[in-house]
This record gives C-alpha cells, structure tokens and sequence, in this order.
C-alpha cells in the first residue's frame, strides 16, 4: 500500500469516522468525565485488535491503545474532553441544547477522533506486513484543565515513545511550531474566624479581606514579571453572607509565562504574597496545585514532515452552504476581533475558510497565549503538531460559534484532513527511521540535557476516583 492507497482507504472511512466525531459533539463531558468519548474509543480500537490500558494515573478516561511490537514506538495524542457553557446548536445563531451545558468548542470531539481514524488506518498495513513497529494511541483526558497528560506521564507511560503526532482544530492549516506557554493552576484557601459583621466585627479575622489582599498584591506584581507572562484569578469562594465575617475564602489562579523555570519563579512569589496577606489579616493560608504543565517544544523535523503530508493530502472543497455558513457565524463576531484573526501570523488571510498549507519561520520557538499539557509530552519526546481549517477565520476557541463549526461539516474536513495528515506522516516515520533520529537529536538540542519532573507534586491525584494499578483489558 502506497500514500495514494491510504489516502483512499481514509477516505472510503469518512462517514465512519464523521459518525464518531459527531456522537462524541453530542454527548459532551467535561475534564474526567469523558467517559462517552473515552469508552466509544476504547471499544472501536479494541474491536480492531489494539490492546487496551484504561485507567491511566488513577484517571478513569485515560487510556492507551497499542498495536505491532518492537521498534520504533510511535505514538498518536487524541483528547476529548468539552468545555464547561459552551452548548450550542449547528447554527449562526446563539442556540443551547442544554442551557448552560457543556460544549465542545475547542474541538477535541475531532482531535482524538482523528488520531483514531490515522492509528487504524497505519494498522492495516502493519497487518499487512508493509510496517514494523508499535503504534500507539493515547485517549488523553482534561486537557482543558491542562493536568491530563500531566498525570499519564507521571505514570511513564510516554517515555519509551520515539515520538510523538497530534494536532489541533484551527482557523487555517499551519506547522504548529510556535511555542504555548507553561502554566500553573493553583488555588489558595484562606481560614479566618467568623463573627458578626456590625455588632462584633473586632471578633472576626476575615479569610475574605486575605483573598482581596493577595488579589491587590499579585496585580503590583504583574509590573514587575517578564514580558509575556499572565496572572489571572478568579474569587470561588468569598463568604456566605454579607453580615458575617468570612471565616474561610478561596481564589484560583492560572500563572504562565514562556518557560517552566519563569513560572515557578511565578509561584515561588505570589506565594509569599499569599502569606503576606494572611500576616496582615491574621488568617491562615494553604494551596493546592492543580496543573503545572510544561511549554511546548516544536519540532521542525516533526512539523516539516507533517506539512508536507498535509500538502499531499489536499485542502478540502468547501461547498457555498458551508461558506455562507461561515459567513453568517463570522458575522457574529466583533469585527475587529475578525480583522485581529485576519492578521495573525502576520499573514493576511481573506478566505473565510482557508485552503492553503502555511509554515511560519519567524514563529520558531515564539511563546503565544495560552497553554496545553501537550507540552509535558514534548518534554519527553519529539513532538509533530498541525493545525487545520476547522472554523472560519474570525472565530475564537472556547465560543459557542467554535462549538457550532466543530459539530459542522466545515470541522469534519478538517478533521480528516488531520488525519491523512498523521497517517501519511506515520508512514514515513516507520519506513524512514533517519527522521525518527533527526528529530530525537533537534529535541535533544531543545532540552539541553534537562530531564522531565511533572510539575504536580508527588502526592497530588486527579479529581476522579483513584484506580491503584493499570489493568491490560482484552476484548
């Protein structure tokens, strides 16, 4: 079988795998809730011959689907977790299915579907005798709480990997080689004593005036971070009502910034003002740490392998209702916002919908907003990543107008262009082991000899409930 062999074999599988994709937008769940999504994978890989491991790290949805044996081992990272508030009809106009419910827009009902779709695709021609080697696909959960990955590689179950292909839905179809940002999420939980408000407040030691101090403390030190970072909070918890003193108060920060080592500089310091603001208050303090994910390392060997894979595959036609239904979702959007996306890269795009394959040199290594615990993953090996045209140029992840695109047929071509994309490019990973060694030495370079320690601390345990061993489950 030749690439021109799989591409036809992918595509004769395109209704299959839309039905996947579509089922999965349908039954939303959240970070370590996937169950739906997790067991519909499980299932249709096992029924194909994968092995199976579920429970991964004591997370209930994480698995990993294994076929072939020996050398090299090349792994597939496919997520599927939906975002809170974010339900939304296949529409141009603001509809819920769930009023308040989850949805998925940030498209990770096409990302793992993908992943799926290339892993079982290269299976046949394993089956065939054509490649040696073990493939892996990894069902990644809460990457939308960026802790996920983060657990598995706790567990080791990416290190023997040679390397690594994933992908995300986006606005055009690009090498990913920029670089997203480490991040830590980390709530601080203050102790106070209560009393009333008016007839006895010198009883009380407000937990909420500590929050509120912290607060205006790491805004101070936002002055004085490097360029890029970002310090955001959100109060959980702030009292029961308004005439008793809190005696206890909650806030949850995200802290990123460019590199690991800026971030825990980060938390080393509005730790400190935590305890500051519990001195002046008279409370106690504690926190607990729940994500600390690594900065992705882009791997131009990887990348470049993977763009022109996407290039042989071909941009999909889009038909006038699906660009009149991008129109019309574009619409809803604040047009400077739309003009912003149009810019970016430093690229003009005047498609809605782009069709051309783009890499961007002087986007090397740059740090851009946002996180994702992918990065702990390139921390430990050589890491491909692309991006294609899911949703129109305009439309932001994580709004109902992305949940909308995702569900569409506009976000099914670019999900089937991702997975020609990595399937071709896993062909020649098992057939060409020359790149396998070129992107480990680029990776090597980027490291400089540093080794991977998951961000969380030791003790620390996803929210679902524990599972003590990994369980090879046969089907």
């Amino acid at each position: 079988m030749n690439k021109q062999s799989i591409l036809e074999w992918l595509e004769s599988k395109d209704e299959e795998y839309t039905r996947m994709a579509e089922e999965i937008w349908k039954n939303p769940q959240v970070a370590y809730e996937e169950r739906f999504a997790s067991e519909l994978q499980m299932t249709h890989l096992a029924d194909r011959g994968f092995r199976i491991w579920e429970n991964i790290g004591g997370v209930r949805t994480a698995f990993v689907a294994e076929y072939g044996s020996g050398s090299p081992i090349i792994g597939i990272l496919g997520e599927y977790d939906a975002l809170p508030g974010l339900s939304q009809e296949v529409s141009s106009t603001r509809s819920e299915i769930i009023p308040n419910g989850p949805g998925h827009g940030c498209g990770h009902n096409l990302l793992g579907t993908a992943g799926v779709e290339a892993a079982v695709a290269i299976k046949q021609l394993m089956d065939n005798g054509e490649l040696k080697g073990t493939l892996r696909y990894y069902g990644c959960p809460a990457e939308e709480v960026l802790s996920g990955k983060t657990f598995m590689a706790r567990e080791g179950v990416f290190d023997d990997l040679d390397c690594a292909l994933t992908w995300h839905p986006g606005t055009s179809n690009i090498a990913a080689n920029m670089s997203m940002q480490a991040m830590v999420s980390i709530k601080f939980h203050f102790k106070g004593v209560t009393a009333h408000a008016a007839a006895a407040p010198h009883a009380g030691r407000s937990a909420l005036d500590a929050v509120e101090l912290m607060n205006v403390g790491s805004n101070y030190m936002r002055e004085h971070v490097q360029d890029g970072s970002r310090i955001h909070y959100v109060i959980t918890d702030g009292g029961m009502a308004p005439n008793i003193v809190p005696d206890q108060a909650s806030v949850w920060y995200y802290l990123r910034g460019a590199a690991k080592e800026q971030v825990d500089d980060m938390l080393e310091r509005i730790r400190k003002i935590a305890a500051g603001a519990a001195l002046m208050t008279e409370t106690e303090v504690t926190d607990e740490i729940l994500a600390f994910c690594f900065e992705t390392l882009p791997n131009d060997t990887l990348n470049g392998v993977m763009l022109e894979n996407m290039k042989l595959s071909g941009a999909p036609d889009y038909s006038a209702a699906e660009k009149e239904f991008a129109k019309e979702l574009v619409s809803m959007v604040d047009p400077k916002i739309v003009e912003m996306s149009r810019k970016q890269y430093g690229s003009r795009f005047q498609e809605l919908l782009p069709a051309g394959f783009h890499y961007y040199p002087q986007l090397k290594g740059v740090s851009v907003g946002g996180s994702t615990d992918v990065g702990d993953v390139s921390w430990i090996t050589p890491v491909g990543q692309v991006m294609t045209t899911c949703a129109p140029v305009g439309v932001q992840a994580h709004s109902w107008q992305a949940t909308a695109s995702y569900g569409s047929s506009i976000g099914f071509k670019g999900m089937h262009l991702a997975a020609k994309t990595m399937a071709l490019s896993l062909f020649d990973l098992f057939t060409d082991c020359e790149l396998i060694t070129k992107a480990k030495a680029e990776y090597s370079a980027a490291t400089a000899g540093k080794t991977y320690k998951p961000g969380i601390p030791q003790g620390a345990k996803p929210p679902a409930p524990a599972i003590s061993d990994i369980e090879l489950v046969q089907y």
